[in-house]
């Protein structure tokens, strides 16, 4: 696209949001039902993230003449916990449900979505997805009620091995997660790119542990060195990821680790000024990157003096705002109807929602933990580290088909 072609569409883009965001009545609120941990060992995640929502609610609210209201539901990173604050969320009138922190609650959520939305015709819920990346959620489980923001695990696979077939030094994997949908999903797609894309590399271990429950993984990291590993692919978060990486500076393994989370909430103070250019990490965003993005970064720093790290939040208000101006409403199933095949600006550059799936189809970014510098500046939770700019992915790079066969209202 050229830069003409990029500004008209901006300037057309914000005439019709503009609009339609008029013909929603103006002060009209639209409520979203925050459906994630806010106690017991992930509650630094999902604290982290509710402020995400809540900024970014808030400085959405201001564009046009519809309010976001965000409300937080603890499901303690629960399944059955989240089926159960879904329903008080739906009984308190929410049409709207966000979650992402595991997608074994996904799972439960988005089962409990659609048996409702089936028996409620005119009460219908819509399950916004911004985290839980089991790539079944769009394709064996795929639903028209529910939306994913972030890229699924074999989409970030795809973009974390098409780095290491870029680098001679990966030739010993070990394989660690978390004994769930994505840790097993991790797995699963490591070992099956690997053979496509890099058949050099020997997977050297393989493993699952219980997920929230490890508090020493001494004993896992022991394994990783006797295998001889010279790089481990986890797709560990919060303190699963934190104390992981701790046991792995405590016992000097001297290893390359590529990772999905290790910008989230936390993990950068346990990283520490330890592993500089041994840590990289696959999304949506990285910690420098210009425009919007940092804009956001920095008001949500001065406003609560932490570090932002869930930039597929942005994504999703993005898309909501535009789905709300195209169908001119804020009824649930028409601004699905309109989120379908849905193309915006964010700040990544253009993102498109699929509509086969609605999996969202966006660039990834290849970072890795350096010491601040003139150009990657940002100071990563005051560690005097940042994520540095590797390597930028291309949609289509990451872009997986998807076996969905959607059934639509």
């Amino acid at each position: 696209m050229t830069t003409r072609r990029i500004g008209s569409w901006t300037v057309g883009a914000a005439l019709v949001l503009q609009a339609g965001l008029a013909f929603a009545q103006a002060g009209e609120t639209v409520k979203i039902a925050f459906i994630d941990p806010q106690s017991g060992p992930f509650a630094n995640i999902g604290q982290n993230i509710l402020r995400t929502f809540q900024l970014a609610a808030e400085r959405e609210s201001v564009k046009g003449g519809v309010k976001y209201e965000v409300v937080a539901f603890d499901n303690k990173a629960s399944p059955q916990e989240s089926l159960n604050v879904l329903k008080a969320a739906i009984d308190q009138g929410f049409r709207y449900v966000a979650q992402g922190n595991g997608s074994g609650a996904a799972a439960a959520i988005l089962d409990a979505v659609n048996k409702h939305n089936e028996r409620n015709p005119g009460k219908e819920v819509v399950f916004f997805n911004y985290a839980a990346v089991d790539p079944d959620l769009t394709n064996s489980k795929c639903s028209f009620w529910h939306f994913r923001f972030d890229a699924d695990t074999s989409m970030k696979m795809e973009a974390m091995v098409t780095a290491m077939s870029e680098d001679p030094s990966v030739k010993k994997v070990y394989i660690i997660g978390q004994n769930y949908a994505h840790g097993q999903q991790v797995s699963q797609y490591a070992k099956q790119i690997l053979a496509r894309k890099h058949p050099s590399v020997q997977v050297v271990g393989d493993e699952l542990h219980p997920i929230g429950q490890v508090k020493d993984f001494a004993p896992y990291v022991a394994k990783i060195k006797q295998s001889g590993a010279d790089t481990v692919i986890t797709g560990n978060w919060g303190n699963d990821l934190a104390l992981l990486i701790k046991a792995a500076k405590d016992a000097g393994l001297d290893a390359k680790w590529y990772t999905y989370y290790a910008g989230a909430q936390g993990t950068p103070v346990a990283i520490g000024n330890a592993l500089a250019g041994k840590i990289t990490t696959v999304y949506g965003s990285y910690s420098n990157l210009p425009g919007d993005y940092s804009q956001f970064r920095d008001a949500f720093k001065d406003k609560y003096k932490q570090d932002f790290s869930t930039s597929t939040v942005l994504h999703l208000f993005k898309t909501l705002s535009a789905g709300i101006a195209k169908a001119k409403s804020t009824d649930p199933v028409a601004v699905a109807k309109a989120m379908e095949g849905l193309t915006v600006r964010s700040y990544a550059g253009e993102i498109t929602m699929r509509a086969s799936d609605h999996q969202l189809q966006q660039p990834l970014f290849f970072a890795t933990w350096q010491k601040v510098d003139a150009k990657q500046s940002y100071n990563v939770e005051e560690t005097g580290h940042t994520f540095g700019l590797t390597k930028m992915y291309p949609a289509y790079v990451s872009s997986t088909p998807t076996s969905c066969v959607m059934k639509r209202p």
